[in-house]
């Protein structure tokens, strides 16, 4: 038997609690790796100027943009893959990834062009001194017209993992994240023969880090793309599956970016709060952000299977292993958050938001176990307009409005609309859930 159908049978006959735990592994310490080095970055900008944190945090909304458009449409090719192999049709799934890297590089040029032209307007309207807005530009260019690598890595990461190799994508992004850390220092500062670029250098790091990686997961994931003729069939079937998590991610940005722009009403301090907070929650958010990526396989082959009772069992054992990691961010944003946020900023206005903003918003994280990990349950099944709404109601309908809202009574209430948020989002969430395994008959 081909090795790649062994891989993916795995994913139909083994126990749930040991997929998890042999898959998941690798992708939490890429992404702990990944979260190491936003931080480590972030405290290299800090040291060199209050500015230039604002302007990474103004930035990051963009960055996201990044991922949700590599990783989504990747997604879209892991599940399709999946998919495939459950079904025996080995030449379809392989079209499918080569299809996902045209995608990325017809992506990445769109993105790249755009993000050009409208950069310092996007900038202008999230900051308000004019040194942060000078460093959100130079920095935003570089690393949206430079992000190449990062397309093309999100893409080879998925065919990796849809064949069940998380080992690789882990050894490339850890890799990538080394690079990025060693180099930040050297080009933000200026070491040697090496000019200060200060922020240009932080984003010179970043994509230099984004291009190894890639380099390291093309290797093997890199699949010829068909037949230019047979592309369309392919296309359309990758963001089927894709374009709720691409939604997801896209919707995360926007509601970010709206943040900011109300913060900026308030002050620029506000704006790298929230932008810290983004940075440390990727690192407490971890094994549930890697129990969505390892999900997808295990529910879209069994789901293709019929065998409802493991997809059951799948989010069961997702939600008890999210919840206990989860206890542990509530702990330290509830009880830590001026000794979390004096790693990066030593301003007295920052330390004075966050220590309110940081324990009203972590205590949202348990409601965020099932307001994130059901989206992904939906869209594995093939069930994108579910997954849609959960994101919509989430970020969109719930969070925005709720922000705005709380922030006409104060900066100090509009926290409050992340515990109201997911909540609301996690329950309507849940009856949907229980909707369709009733739907199932388990």
């Amino acid at each position: 038997m081909d090795n790649s159908l062994s891989e993916s049978e795995f994913l139909g006959t083994e126990r749930i609690g040991k997929i998890l735990f042999r898959i998941a592994p690798p992708v939490m310490l890429a992404q702990l790796i990944q979260a190491l080095y936003n931080i480590v970055d972030s405290f290299f900008v800090g040291k060199y100027s209050d500015n230039a944190l604002t302007a990474l945090t103004v930035i990051f909304p963009i960055q996201l943009v990044i991922i949700a458009f590599a990783v989504g449409t990747g997604v879209g090719v892991n599940t399709y893959m999946a998919s495939k192999f459950a079904q025996d049709r080995e030449e379809d799934a392989q079209n499918a990834a080569g299809t996902g890297t045209v995608l990325a590089v017809i992506t990445w040029a769109i993105f790249a062009l755009i993000s050009a032209i409208f950069m310092r307007i996007y900038v202008n309207a999230s900051a308000n001194v004019p040194a942060a807005v000078e460093y959100a530009v130079t920095y935003g260019k570089i690393v949206c017209i430079g992000s190449l690598g990062a397309f093309l890595e999100g893409n080879w990461t998925k065919v990796h993992q849809a064949h069940g190799n998380m080992k690789l994508p882990m050894i490339a992004q850890i890799i990538g994240a080394v690079v990025n850390i060693i180099l930040d220092p050297i080009l933000i500062f200026g070491i040697g023969f090496v000019p200060e670029m200060g922020v240009a250098g932080a984003a010179y790091a970043t994509i230099a880090g984004q291009f190894v990686s890639a380099a390291i997961t093309g290797i093997k994931g890199f699949r010829k793309p068909p037949n230019h003729k047979k592309m369309p069939h392919y296309v359309r079937r990758i963001y089927r599956y894709g374009y709720p998590s691409i939604l997801m991610q896209a919707l995360y940005t926007v509601y970010i970016m709206a943040l900011n722009m109300i913060l900026a009403g308030f002050s620029d301090s506000a704006v790298t709060v929230l932008g810290l907070y983004y940075k440390m929650q990727s690192f407490f958010f971890i094994p549930l952000l890697g129990l969505q990526t390892c999900i997808i396989p295990v529910l879209s082959y069994n789901f293709t299977q019929t065998n409802y009772a493991r997809c059951k069992r799948t989010m069961r054992d997702s939600f008890i292993i999210s919840m206990a990691f989860m206890v542990v961010g509530i702990i330290c944003f509830v009880f830590f958050p001026n000794q979390i946020i004096g790693i990066f900023s030593q301003n007295q206005e920052v330390h004075t938001i966050g220590e309110i903003a940081f324990p009203i918003i972590g205590s949202s994280f348990i409601s965020a176990v099932f307001s994130l990990i059901l989206p992904v349950f939906f869209q594995a099944i093939g069930s994108g307009r579910a997954s849609m709404f959960l994101s919509l109601t989430r970020q969109i309908f719930c969070l925005l409005p709720s922000f705005w809202l709380f922030s006409r009574l104060g900066l100090n209430y509009a926290w409050l609309a992340f515990p109201v948020s997911e909540t609301l989002a996690g329950a309507i969430g849940l009856f949907l859930y229980f909707r369709q395994t009733k739907i199932w008959g388990i």
